[in-house]
């Protein structure tokens, strides 16, 4: 008979390393998350269920930041913070149900684009016939320009490489099958080997997750030249002296309070809080600005730490 699991049990199964883990998920975000899971497994609700349910409570909340009102505005954060607990219930519920599919993995990694769209929108009609500070000129098409360098060109960017740097530092900590780290190569031969004109979500999924992947090596040269050494000195990461594991982990850690950064929770708090004050566009500022300042020195650090460790080899 199987042992029935504690909350809190529970709940440290669900957090992959404290290595990657931020505080306000590991105390807030993670629980709430847990205790939605639980109640929709009692439920016998689908966690594509809920994923689906973020993109249209997200969505709302971001377009209600449009409007100058602070209690509609109130309103609007506290439906994009449930979205964000839906978006950490959905993988838990999938775990504790087994319920894994591939097609909650392509509308799980659409959620945050979806509410984001809506968040960029919304500064932007906000902004539209405002008065840029300290001049007469209204914003007009001047904030669409703002919104899509801190959106596309910027927070985009930040986050798959922030990401990446943290599945490649849960692949030296825990394996690869405590990791999420794939290649373009391999997510395009399984793409190119599905049946043609079948299976609409698996081939969406594995276009465009072979496409993210590609993105990533890309910006990622001196690490590619490391990860393609050591896979063909060490087949399996678990082959790896365990002290080359250590080094390269003691010094990928510190870079790991940037990829925090580089996420939701930094995003969410500035955004909250720019706009309560009636100052939105400070908040794509901070995307162009600070969030790119720390996104060129992780990127600089990491390369140069992937530069090191080549040379050990």
């Amino acid at each position: 008979m199987e042992q029935k699991q504690s909350f809190s049990e529970l709940l440290k199964a669900s957090l992959k390393s404290k290595d990657t883990e931020e505080t306000v998920d590991i105390y807030f975000n993670r629980p709430v998350g847990l205790a939605i899971a639980l109640v929709c497994k009692s439920l016998h609700i689908h966690p594509n269920a809920i994923t689906v349910f973020s993109f249209f409570v997200g969505a709302a909340g971001g377009w209600l930041l449009f409007y100058h009102d602070i209690w509609l505005n109130l309103l609007g954060i506290l439906l994009l913070m449930i979205a964000n607990f839906c978006d950490s219930a959905d993988g838990q519920l999938a775990r504790l149900t087994g319920q894994k599919t591939l097609v909650g993995r392509v509308l799980d990694g659409f959620a945050g684009d979806v509410w984001y769209t809506f968040i960029y929108l919304a500064i932007i009609f906000r902004l539209w016939n405002e008065k840029i500070p300290f001049t007469d000129v209204e914003w007009g098409v001047w904030a669409f320009v703002l919104c899509f360098v801190a959106g596309v060109i910027c927070h985009s960017k930040q986050s798959s490489l922030a990401d990446y740097y943290r599945q490649i530092h849960l692949y030296f900590l825990l394996g690869k099958n405590g990791s999420e780290l794939d290649d373009s190569k391999t997510q395009r031969a399984i793409y190119d080997a599905l049946p043609k004109w079948k299976d609409f979500w698996a081939h969406a999924f594995y276009y465009n997750y072979a496409n993210y992947c590609k993105s990533q090596e890309k910006r990622t040269p001196k690490f590619q030249a490391l990860y393609a050494a050591l896979r063909k000195k060490y087949p399996n990461v678990e082959d790896m002296p365990q002290q080359l594991r250590d080094d390269f982990r003691k010094g990928s850690f510190p870079l790991m309070k940037y990829t925090n950064w580089l996420t939701h929770n930094s995003r969410a708090f500035t955004l909250y809080i720019t706009i309560l004050l009636n100052v939105p566009y400070v908040y794509p500022l901070f995307e162009i600005i600070v969030l790119s300042a720390m996104y060129f020195y992780m990127h600089h650090k990491h390369e140069a730490l992937s530069e090191q460790m080549m040379k050990r080899l």
